[in-house]
């Protein structure tokens, strides 16, 4: 025991604080406070009431060990999840590879994107996330309360065939751009990371190497420090993404699709409402570390996510932004303004890594793209589980839950056929965008009435910020969808 006489001296190492009051003595996250606890860095007592107690003692460890910058921003991002997850898939090799296309085509034409997407994006997974949260049911599953089975049928499948679509897209940009490092066979390199893939996911679990994958996707950030290196007109810059510059072209509606889509894509929709459930069960298992579930906790949860998804969001749209600027600079400015191969996408990193640019650019598409083609099968397959009353989930063996990994399996494999019909794999990317875009349309409407619905939601049902951008999303996409009917037909 302590000496009381030593306790007397301090006073202050007798004081304990809730979680709530820890996390805001040290000036850190709701979310970052709670996994310092789990993962056994600050130690915590559970009270009678079932919240958790920190001594003071704790609190000043806890300052000293983030009091580094670079420490508190690794806590930090090891602690995000399914937001941060969402957010780096975005910046998949679809992403990258339609965010480059349209930079080296348009310029700073198109940046404005950037900025007035943030907020739609933020809010759309911010629903998704909500419905996972509040009735712990895959996104399916709960259109399945508001539409008839037949209309949710055709939406999932709408969903399965654009994340195929995109799956073949981003395998062959992976094999492009392992052929340009190695010169390996284009053929031999998809099927390479098809069954790797397929391998990872199903053997290994995918919550497990996530925690590597999270870090390759940090590669694209390589387009940041580019952005900063190639000294741009950082007053045009911001004069484009503030003030849009939209062309009624067949040309300029199309990319503003396209980058609709790899922004605002539907795979994302269910991958974040079922990671959110998964997240669930996996709070079941530390419950005794946590507060009982009660409204407070609700409000808890919905907090952390808000911080989760947020972060996610606003790093895949800075990558977004200087995406779009150095290909702008480097390539638009240069006479390169339609990007077929790799090599050409490679050489707006150029400024930054020199001859090493194929390699920087290789790393980032091959290290998203194993982080997003996961996310693609897995997507689909949690909506067909949900329908088919499959049992379903990443936490899953095989055994117990075939059919839901068959459907990831033979998605991944049918994106890996599309290969063998000679499409350009960086045109791919560009199109299934594009295919994205449009299939988001329904998917977004369907969303934003069951986040509304107070017999699906309860309490909880969407913010008005979240109403306002939710279908200011919806508006826009219908604008350009009608725009492109026009100039098309």
């Amino acid at each position: 025991m302590d000496n009381p006489n030593q306790d007397k001296k301090k006073p202050s190492e007798k004081t304990v604080f809730t979680l709530s009051e820890f996390r805001h003595e040290v000036g850190i996250p709701l979310v970052l406070a709670k996994k310092l606890v789990i993962w056994g860095e600050i130690k915590a007592v559970k009270a009678v009431d079932g919240t958790l107690r920190i001594a003071a003692t704790e609190v000043h460890k806890a300052t000293e060990l983030i009091k580094n910058p670079w420490v508190k921003s690794y806590y930090f991002i090891r602690a995000l999840g399914p937001g941060l997850i969402t957010g780096a898939s975005d910046d998949d090799p679809s992403g990258i590879g339609t965010y480059s296309s349209v930079g080296a085509k348009f310029g700073l034409g198109i940046l404005w994107m950037a900025a007035w997407l943030l907020p739609m994006m933020m809010a759309i997974q911010e629903v998704c996330a909500r419905i996972g949260i509040v009735t712990n049911r895959g996104l399916a599953g709960v259109l399945q309360k508001h539409y008839k089975k037949k209309v949710v049928g055709v939406a999932v499948v709408l969903l399965i065939i654009a994340n195929v679509i995109n799956i073949g897209a981003d395998l062959g940009a992976m094999a492009a751009s392992l052929q340009m490092l190695t010169h390996i066979n284009f053929y031999i390199g998809a099927i390479f990371f098809a069954v790797l893939t397929i391998i990872f996911e199903i053997f290994i679990g995918y919550h497990l190497y996530v925690k590597f994958l999270k870090w390759l996707a940090v590669s694209v950030l390589a387009y940041v420090v580019t952005g900063f290196i190639i000294n741009p007109e950082w007053k045009e810059i911001f004069g484009s993404m503030f003030i849009p510059q939209i062309k009624f072209s067949d040309e300029y509606v199309f990319a503003m699709i396209a980058v609709f889509g790899t922004s605002i894509t539907p795979y994302l929709f269910f991958w974040q409402t079922s990671e959110e459930v998964e997240e669930g069960k996996l709070r079941l298992k530390i419950r005794k570390l946590l507060h009982k579930k009660n409204d407070s906790d609700m409000r808890h949860k919905i907090g952390k996510m808000r911080t989760d998804v947020g972060t996610g969001m606003v790093l895949a749209n800075i990558v977004f932004f200087f995406i779009v600027v150095t290909t702008s600079h480097v390539l638009f400015r240069n006479g390169i303004t339609d990007i077929v191969s790799a090599e050409q996408a490679a050489l707006a990193l150029q400024p930054l890594a020199g001859k090493h640019a194929f390699l920087l650019f290789a790393f980032g598409i091959i290290g998203t793209g194993m982080l997003a083609i996961p996310i693609l099968a897995g997507s689909g397959a949690y909506a067909l589980a949900e329908i088919m009353k499959w049992r379903e989930g990443l936490e899953e063996k095989f055994s117990r839950a075939k059919g839901f990994y068959l459907v990831i399996t033979f998605s991944i494999l049918v994106g890996l056929a599309l290969n063998f019909f000679q499409i350009n794999p960086i045109k791919a990317l560009y199109y299934s965008a594009f295919l994205n875009g449009i299939i988001a349309l329904p998917l977004l409407i369907a969303i934003m009435v069951v986040g509304d619905d107070k017999k699906i939601m309860g309490q909880e049902t969407n913010p008005v910020w979240v109403r306002i951008f939710g279908w200011m999303a919806i508006a826009f996409m219908l604008g350009a969808i009608a725009a492109t009917i026009v100039l098309y037909f």
